[in-house]
């Protein structure tokens, strides 16, 4: 007796590594759009390969979905070299036309057959492991983890293999060309492992969830680290653990494994976005403060020295004169004359203040720059 609840699991992790890995391109070459137009794209591809074959499982479907999703890219480039549209709009013309043809063909040719748009569009996860791989008669598990297994083997081997070359064009697509490479033909490599994965996928957890998974761990690790080997174990990593944790979610509250999957990748997303060191939305305002009280903190202290030695450096130097001299609030002058204490940059006495060597250092390279 199969265990499906491992089953889903391990379908859900394998299809998380393997969307991971091509994404991590995606997001650096900012085509995330992209993925979500050849999930869209490749529907036609998908049908015209089923009424040649008359079956869902077969791989002349992953293959038509490449050479589709293929298609897509050369569709929207070829918008995109006009100079009459820009690349968002040459996505958003082509991704909807190829789309609706796939729509025609399914309500017109395959409407009693399982290829409707709602499968196509959401799928589910539980069950993903009712479709079993016999051989020999022997049942060896679930068609989709082989599937997703094999396409995050060639997604692996691809990488691995043009790892400089996708480097170069991702970075710098000029330096590549000047050194001998074909950008293009990596280009066509990459976005056909995109179609395959997508499409490789759709049976399992839909092509929204698709989507979720190769947008959001690549642009969660994209936050964590400035390193390519780094961010594509991250992005493996990351989207491993979403893929458990929303499972584990939903089998809970019963409710759409995709959906939840597709939910915690936007949670993470977000604590890493507004938690992450450097980079997070708390760094970022925390930085602008401290900016905000260090400018402060120059201007007072470039004001101290620029009186020094003159016959109104003793009411120049009053805090309660401060508000008055440089414009600020009386609050605001205190809790800067505090900063400014604190860092040792002014002494007190009284109600004067007196630069110390330190501040009169720093007045000194900030009036130079």
């Amino acid at each position: 007796m199969p265990n499906l609840n491992l089953d889903i699991i391990l379908i859900a992790v394998a299809t998380a590594s393997a969307c991971a890995l091509p994404g991590v391109f995606l997001v650096l070459r900012r085509m995330t759009l992209m993925s979500d137009a050849i999930s869209h794209a490749i529907l036609p591809g998908i049908v015209l390969a089923f009424f040649l074959t008359h079956s869902l499982s077969s791989p002349l479907l992953i293959l038509a979905a490449g050479a589709t999703g293929v298609l897509t890219v050369v569709f929207v480039e070829l918008l995109q070299k006009t100079k009459l549209v820009k690349e968002d709009a040459a996505i958003g013309l082509t991704f909807p036309a190829l789309f609706s043809i796939g729509v025609i063909l399914i309500s017109k040719h395959a409407s009693s057959v399982h290829l409707d748009i709602d499968a196509v569009l959401l799928g589910e996860l539980a069950y993903a492991p009712l479709n079993r791989l016999k051989v020999f008669g022997y049942d060896i598990g679930p068609t989709s983890l082989y599937v997703m297994s094999g396409l995050l083997i060639l997604n692996l081997i691809f990488i691995i293999i043009f790892y400089k070359e996708l480097k170069l064009i991702t970075f710098d697509t000029s330096l590549a060309t000047t050194l001998g490479f074909t950008p293009a033909i990596i280009h066509y490599g990459l976005m056909t492992l995109v179609s395959m994965t997508t499409v490789g996928a759709f049976d399992a957890v839909g092509s929204i969830l698709v989507v979720a998974l190769i947008a959001g761990p690549p642009a969660t690790a994209y936050l964590m680290t400035d390193s390519l080997p780094r961010m594509l174990i991250l992005s493996v990593v990351i989207g491993c653990v979403n893929a458990v944790i929303g499972y584990m979610i939903a089998y809970v509250l019963d409710v759409s494994i995709a959906g939840l999957i597709a939910t915690v990748t936007l949670l993470v997303f977000a604590f890493i976005f507004i938690l992450v060191p450097n980079r997070g939305l708390l760094a970022i305002a925390r930085r602008h403060i401290r900016q905000k009280w260090e400018f402060a903190q120059t201007m007072l202290v470039i004001h101290l020295f620029n009186h020094e030695g003159l016959p109104e450096a003793h009411t120049e130097s009053e805090i309660a004169h401060l508000h008055e001299h440089l414009q600020w609030e009386p609050t605001f002058a205190s809790q800067v004359v505090k900063y400014a204490l604190n860092n040792r940059y002014v002494s007190q006495k009284a109600a004067q203040l007196t630069l110390t060597d330190r501040g009169r250092t720093i007045a000194q390279k900030a009036l130079v720059q």
